[in-house]
């Protein structure tokens, strides 16, 4: 049998370049070599006690059945409760949905408002799901290119002059995967005023990495703008800020009409999502944030860590992340260089040849929309870090 058997859609389908980069990287690894991942963006925290307590007492409580379609009644309300004191969002429980993590609410949104033939504008660099998801559900990406001048955020005249007739969608994260940029309120203020004047657009808002965020400013929600508040389909999870990858719960809120048809849709691909996790995320949700805060103040000083090594390396440009936990330099000064083996062409080229020259994983910038840049995850201990970014500085000094 062949591989041309599968569906076409399948077949179109591009692997996500941070999971194969990873398991690269294993397979390094299980050969003996010391290799330092970069790659995924996980944190390398622990998930907090009283979480896992909280999982504990799910299973001694009996939570073990199938759990309804769009979440328990308790931890709808604590999402709902958390939209309201966190980020100004008025929605009710009927307005929430519990999915496997925020890439399955993100999917799931998607596939509910998207018909074969919709535009759906992406702000570029843009996490690698974005663009195939779209197709999957048969539509159209259309890619809008943040400057590295501009800390690669898309301005609001750059974003209205890609609206066409058949736009029905823009995406984007802010904080964003992997650039580290957030959007500011007068910027998202200023994105809304577009949205505001073309009544058939939604906008897809990912805020995952949400408690991440370095600026004056804080975090600000796009669908907290009234005008437009119907029209925001808000994607959050506890993935990041609680560090609780594993546990894979992710949620929408948005008006009730497509919450049930994101309930619809689940309800015929995963049902409900896994019971005790979700008594786990209620916890998350209705209890303290001072672990988010720890989390962030060490991803703070990872960040200025690593920005300030690469930028001693000749050929390095790179900006200062505002959010998140990732470094996003331009290494496009190494390409048509080469080691006397290897020829570096592209980004995918520059990676690959350092995690086989110096055993470090990265991400190439082409799967994100950014062929010229990489993206180095700053989740990692301060010691992996600086002994990372010293094994890039010495291979690229190989590079004539």
């Amino acid at each position: 049998m062949s591989s041309s058997l599968l569906a076409q859609r399948i077949q179109a389908l591009e692997e996500s370049s941070t999971l194969g980069m990873t398991k690269k990287a294993r397979e390094l690894a299980a050969q003996g070599h010391k290799v330092i991942s970069l790659s995924v963006g996980e944190p390398d925290f622990k998930t907090p006690a009283h979480i896992c307590e909280a999982a504990k007492k799910a299973i001694d409580d009996g939570f073990h059945g199938y759990s309804p379609v769009a979440g328990y009644p308790d931890l709808r309300m604590a999402i709902a409760n958390k939209l309201k004191r966190d980020n100004g969002l008025e929605w009710a429980s009927e307005n929430i949905v519990v999915s496997t993590g925020a890439k399955h609410s993100l999917a799931n949104a998607i596939a509910a408002l998207i018909d074969p033939g919709d535009e759906v504008i992406i702000f570029s660099p843009y996490w690698v799901s974005y663009s195939e998801m779209v197709k999957l559900a048969e539509g159209t990406s259309v890619i809008v290119q943040g400057s590295f001048e501009n800390n690669f955020k898309v301005t609001a005249e750059q974003f209205e002059a890609a609206i066409t007739p058949k736009t029905k969608m823009v995406m984007f994260a802010s904080p964003n995967n992997p650039t580290g940029s957030v959007y500011t309120e007068s910027e998202l203020r200023d994105i809304a005023n577009v949205v505001a004047r073309h009544e058939r657009i939604f906008v897809l808002a990912d805020e995952i990495y949400e408690y991440i965020n370095f600026t004056q400013g804080g975090h600000f929600s796009i669908g907290s703008i009234p005008e437009i508040k119907d029209r925001v389909i808000t994607v959050n999870g506890v993935a990041k800020g609680h560090a609780m990858t594993g546990w894979r719960i992710g949620f929408i809120a948005a008006a009730k009409w497509i919450a049930d048809g994101v309930e619809k849709l689940q309800g015929q691909v995963t049902s409900g999502t896994n019971s005790i996790a979700q008594k786990a995320a209620v916890a998350a949700f209705n209890g303290t944030l001072d672990h988010a805060y720890e989390m962030k103040a060490a991803y703070d000083r990872r960040r200025k860590l690593v920005v300030g090594k690469l930028r001693e390396i000749e050929g390095f440009k790179v900006n200062m992340p505002d959010g998140a936990f990732y470094a996003f330099p331009d290494i496009s000064y190494f390409y048509g260089k080469s080691d006397g083996k290897t020829t570096i062409n592209d980004s995918d080229d520059f990676c690959n040849w350092l995690l086989q020259e110096a055993y470090v994983a990265t991400v190439a910038g082409s799967g994100f929309g950014a062929p010229n840049c990489m993206r180095i995850s700053t989740a990692a201990a301060d010691e992996q870090l600086e002994e990372a970014c010293e094994r890039i500085k010495n291979a690229v000094a190989k590079l004539k």
